[in-house]
């Protein structure tokens, strides 16, 4: 368990980043890529990406700097993701510009971390790290890896943003904390957030940043230094990559162009708690009048869930649903 402790001055510092954060995508995505995690939302880029490395040998050796670096588990150094800025030059730039004697401290930190874990000269040595050539692998994995991708990343982080935004216009800061749930729950004045190591970090007036993750996957990761700009980066919901890459067609088919796509943007938003009519006839781009019939079909047809949450009518995909997008 992560418990963040706030003060009064943390809670007016609360932020959310408004896109995908190259850098922690990109080591987001180097855990997916080494395991089986998220078969469903990351099994078609797997494949697509470990057969792309596996046939281009010059992408392999200017990725090697990245592999001992980036383990599927555990402590991953901070250097890799300095303070969050949404720019992937910035980013990089602070990376080339680690001082020796963090890049020292950090490998050494991940050495005793996957002690035992790995075979013999799995782990690098601190003087074997050249920042240049990992700044060249961070670039290089962005643009060849990740850069196809893009559009669909920041559509499903644009989408958890929106979310955020109406948790906080309808709760404030408490609201937009509470809509964290399931991966974090608040107890004023601290966030307990689902971790695999138990941690207290004091924010002290410095705020969170809040970085919504596509690669993130099960639950929220932060930076382990504690005297960096505390970061919560956590995982948006997504639709399993079949049904993305198929971009509803089948179910276009089926229930037609408009009560295909309400279901599809539902699907992308239900393990957060479903979605307003007001964002559903945005990201569909219908009037409300339109939506309201919609809604009320597919309602009737068992495929969508209606409830107050306060002022709001929040709506979500059902079970049925679900499986009508999966089976068409």
């Amino acid at each position: 368990m992560l418990r963040l402790h706030f003060t009064d001055d943390d809670l007016r510092n609360v932020r959310v980043s408004r896109g995908p954060d190259p850098l922690w995508e990109i080591v987001c995505s180097i855990c997916r890529l080494q395991t089986g995690d998220g078969r469903a939302e990351f099994g078609g880029w797997r494949e697509g990406a470990r057969e792309r490395i596996r046939r281009d040998e010059r992408l392999r050796v200017a990725l090697s700097p990245l592999r001992g670096l980036v383990p599927s588990h555990g402590y991953i150094p901070d250097l890799l993701t300095p303070d969050a800025s949404g720019d992937l030059a910035a980013g990089l730039d602070a990376v080339g510009a680690t001082p020796a004697r963090v890049v020292t401290e950090q490998v050494g930190r991940l050495n005793a971390a996957q002690a035992g874990l790995r075979g013999p000269g799995g782990s690098p040595r601190a003087d074997s790290v050249d920042l240049k050539r990992v700044v060249r692998a961070l670039r290089t994995y962005f643009d060849v890896v990740l850069r196809p991708h893009l559009p669909r990343m920041r559509g499903q982080v644009g989408a958890d943003v929106d979310l955020r935004s109406t948790a906080l216009l309808a709760g404030g800061v408490q609201g937009l904390l509470e809509s964290l749930a399931p991966y974090a729950r608040w107890r004023d004045p601290v966030l307990e957030v689902d971790y695999p190591v138990s941690r207290d970090v004091f924010l002290e007036g410095r705020g969170l940043l809040l970085v919504p993750s596509f690669f993130c996957w099960r639950r929220p990761t932060a930076l382990a230094d504690p005297d960096l700009t505390p970061t919560l980066v956590y995982p948006v919901a997504k639709p399993a990559w079949h049904l993305a890459r198929d971009g509803g067609r089948g179910a276009s088919r089926l229930l037609g162009r408009t009560r295909a796509a309400i279901l599809q943007v539902l699907a992308g938003r239900d393990s957060r708690g479903g979605c307003t009519s007001t964002d559903i006839a945005r990201v569909v781009g219908i009037a409300q009048s339109s939506l309201t019939y919609q809604m009320s079909a597919l309602r009737d047809g068992g495929l969508v869930s209606s409830r107050r949450c306060g002022k709001y009518v929040v709506h979500a995909v059902t079970p049925l649903g679900l499986r009508i997008l999966d089976g068409a």
